[in-house]
């Protein structure tokens, strides 16, 4: 905090400037100034805290000092100091706001107690207004909330609402005409996941909200705002440069899914249901850009049934117990699936599904059961497929999940402790993994080891670790934003040169490379 001391007399000024220990105090000490013309001067630019002002000055007095401090900066903290004792100049002075009221003859001890109670006092209105603001922008956020989730708000509650709204520049005054509104459900993505995810979308609400006229609700996975939407502000062009501005200075990706324009605020439950409905698509339409109703108005729907020919070759993948090779086959499938103009979330998530039923069933068929009576294996789970979740990722872990509960049944079977040392490897490529460690780990001499691991797999055990190890760092080059330096040492490598090189040697491509590219 920073104090100002207005005195005409000299001796006075240098006094109270050395005497106290105004640094000790917690407060900053401007230069003191001569009268309080000079003082009023300065005040709107030095922005004191504090102002302690003799009552007794040429031209401008305290008294009035003091009177016109508080119409520029009525959070002003004053304090009065003279030499005569009287009565009628404390009322008068006490009439005027000021803190405390002293006579120069007042010790150190004294003034510095007025000078800490003064101090109190502006932590005090400091932290009522903290409160006041989280309280307010509380209850806006939660009649927000109630609004568009179609809550009949009563007549104070609408009105706080639309204040709001005029604050924000959202709608003009009651001067003006109506102006049109829309509701945007907005996602981010790039920065990471868990609390990297939370700093991300807080950026993205901040820029938004400095980008358009717009009051918002930030929630754990999206931002929904209700945004002007007249000519130059929430229309298409106004928000897809806004989208494309948050995106390059925030390097992550942005969708943001609108609803249709609406006039009044009553109708703004029917525009948030809409752009609920374009939300639902953001994997489909790859989770950046702006999207409305007419970008999804064509689509009927795609395939619900995994076909056989794609059963048969899941069956054949499940039976060679190859993870790499069925994320390359759910994968390519799950495209497939969303590369298709006609495919809807609810068509994606019923053809998800019928392959985890057919994944079901093959392990019936290979662990010597049939179906069951209804034609479809018993107890199978109905997962969830969530939008916002890598469908691929969520097939492939149950697949997986499938394939490794029938192979654990063939545990005795030759070469299966192969298995067991390729899902160990893969579960620590960040580490200095040993051949020795390995072999160890599944009971075997490293010679043993190391040639019954080339028997089954093709590949020497260096050779295998190399290439798991640079499909993973390929990876992570695609979808996070690490230094290479990090990624060489999520992959266990020290010597990002020789990393680079091996990388090189895999893909063809430097690691910088090869991030380029893939964000191309």
């Amino acid at each position: 905090m920073k104090i100002m001391i207005v005195d005409d007399e000299a001796i006075i000024r240098r006094g109270l400037c050395t005497v106290i220990d105004w640094k000790e105090l917690g407060l900053t000490l401007l230069e003191p100034a001569e009268c309080g013309e000079e003082a009023l001067e300065r005040i709107p630019a030095e922005k004191p805290h504090i102002v302690l002002t003799d009552i007794r000055m040429p031209g401008m007095d305290g008294i009035e000092l003091a009177r016109q401090i508080k119409k520029i900066a009525p959070s002003t903290e004053i304090v009065i100091l003279t030499g005569y004792d009287d009565f009628a100049y404390a009322q008068q002075a006490l009439r005027e706001g000021v803190t405390d009221y002293l006579l120069k003859t007042s010790g150190p001890e004294e003034i510095m107690k007025s000078a800490l109670k003064a101090k109190m006092n502006i932590t005090d209105k400091w932290e009522a207004q903290r409160k006041e603001l989280v309280q307010t922008a509380a209850l806006r956020r939660e009649l927000l909330e109630g609004l568009l989730a179609g809550r009949q708000e009563s007549g104070s509650e609408l009105a706080l609402i639309e204040n709001w709204m005029k604050e924000r520049g959202v709608t003009g005054s009651t001067a003006e005409p109506q102006m049109p509104l829309r509701v945007l459900i907005v996602s981010a993505s790039g920065w990471g996941e868990g609390k990297t995810a939370e700093l991300l979308l807080g950026a993205v609400e901040n820029m938004l909200a400095e980008l358009l006229p717009s009051v918002s609700l930030l929630k754990s996975d999206r931002i929904v705002l209700v945004a002007r939407a007249g000519p130059g502000f929430a229309e298409r062009s106004g928000l897809e440069r806004a989208v494309r501005r948050v995106c390059e200075t925030l390097k992550c990706s942005v969708f943001a899914a609108t609803g249709e324009s609406v006039t009044h605020p009553e109708e703004l439950p029917r525009s948030y249901g809409e752009a609920e409905r374009v939300y639902a698509y953001r994997l489909l339409l790859r989770e950046q850009g702006v999207c409305e109703l007419r970008d999804i108005a064509s689509r009927s729907g795609g395939a619900t049934v995994c076909p056989q020919r794609e059963e048969e070759e899941l069956a054949g993948l499940l039976m060679s117990n190859v993870p790499t090779q069925l994320r390359h086959f759910v994968h390519r499938l799950v495209r497939e699936q969303m590369d298709d103009p006609s495919v809807t979330p609810k068509s994606l998530r019923a053809y998800l599904q019928s392959v985890a039923i057919a994944g079901h069933r093959w392990l019936e068929r290979a662990k010597g059961g049939g179906p069951a009576p209804s034609g479809q294996p018993a107890q199978v789970p109905a997962y969830s497929f969530e939008d916002g979740l890598p469908p691929e990722d969520e097939l492939f872990k149950l697949l997986a999940s499938i394939m490794s509960a029938f192979h654990e049944t063939m545990s005795d079977t030759r070469y299966s402790y192969v298995h067991r040392a390729i899902a160990y490897i893969r579960e620590r490529l960040d580490r200095n993994l040993t051949l020795q460690e390995v072999a160890k780990f599944v009971h075997l001499t490293p010679n043993h080891f190391s040639d019954a691991f080339k028997k089954e797999t093709g590949q020497s055990y260096i050779e295998f670790v190399t290439q798991e190890r640079m499909r993973r760092a390929a990876h992570v080059l695609k979808s996070t934003p690490l230094k290479i330096s990090e990624v060489a040492g999520a992959v266990g490598y020290e010597d990002i040169k020789y990393f680079s090189q091996q990388f090189k040697k895999y893909t063809g491509q430097t690691p910088t490379e090869y991030r380029q590219s893939s964000a191309e």
